[in-house]
């Protein structure tokens, strides 16, 4: 199949694409890698009238920077660029294990980390570590600027906080703490295909050993990603014991409430996430058995 038609737009600067998108609002789209758009526009499950690609707007939005204690990424950063960062994986690991998971090499090599985050398919990788780190979404439009940390900036399945003539600019990551760890799980049923079920993690762990922090989210069983505060609360202040796993792997179970499909049952897609939880909690305590 092929798109509808549209009016074809390549602004060469920030400034000229919020023109448009505050000119045409609702009838226009942003093209950055397209890799989900342009199928959606392909089957016709998006119609759009101006598409805006903003793959010319300058070389700075084009590669991730590590600053003092800020990982930024901008608008324009590939999923296998950010992959490929060994600046970025000595400070936050956590990318690093999931981008591999992302489709497949040629779609990561053209998909963006903000367009996947705009884009906000609740089985997403990226937007479920956005939610395990300390994530804030930088935001401009014609009218100004705003940020938006990850709780608020994804609202629904395919919704974010983005207005229709706003542009996510890049994503602020701040470095963890000293002593912590971080783990990327999923399961999908063959390699490249949307995960089922995807658990990242994140705890802060001090000299004695005992967790001070710790973030787990979900994907998969809810319209965005799932933080899973029970399970968070059962770690912090252990050791990440055996004990401390198996009750977060039933604080994980128990807080989920997916929804099954032709893909998985709602209550196998339950039972991963439990399962996942345990997985990425063993790597943060070092057992890889």
């Amino acid at each position: 199949m092929k798109p509808g038609r549209f009016t074809y737009h390549a602004p060469r600067s920030l400034d000229a694409a919020l023109a448009l998108l505050a000119e045409h609002g609702d009838e226009a789209k942003v093209l950055a890698g397209g890799q989900s758009l342009v199928p959606m526009l392909n089957f016709r499950l998006a119609q759009v009238d101006h598409l805006v690609d903003i793959n010319r707007i300058g070389p700075e939005f084009a590669g991730p920077k590590v600053t003092g204690d800020t990982v930024t990424i901008p608008a324009l950063v590939r999923q296998r660029v950010l992959e490929r960062s060994a600046e970025v994986a000595a400070v936050l690991p956590v990318f690093a294990a999931a981008l591999p998971q992302v489709a497949h090499p040629q779609i990561r090599n053209r998909g963006t980390v903000c367009g996947s985050c705009a884009h906000a398919d609740p089985a997403a990788e990226l937007p479920t570590v956005m939610s395990v780190v300390d994530s804030t979404f930088r935001i401009a439009s014609a009218r100004g600027t705003r940020e938006v940390d990850a709780a608020d900036f994804f609202q629904f399945h395919l919704t974010t906080a983005l207005e229709p003539d706003e542009l996510l600019t890049e994503v602020a990551i701040r470095v963890p703490q000293p002593g912590t760890r971080m783990a990327f799980k999923e399961f999908a049923t063959r390699r490249g295909d949307f995960a089922l079920v995807a658990v990242a993690a994140s705890a802060t762990v001090d000299e004695s050993g005992t967790v001070t922090a710790c973030r787990i989210a979900a994907a998969g069983v809810a319209p965005t990603p799932q933080r899973l505060h029970d399970a968070e609360a059962v770690v912090i202040g252990s050791t990440v014991d055996d004990e401390a796993i198996a009750a977060a792997e039933a604080a994980a179970s128990a807080a989920v409430d997916p929804t099954g499909d032709i893909h998985a049952t709602a209550e196998h897609r339950r039972r991963l996430t439990a399962v996942l939880v345990r997985r990425a909690l063993a790597e943060i305590k070092g057992d890889q058995s």
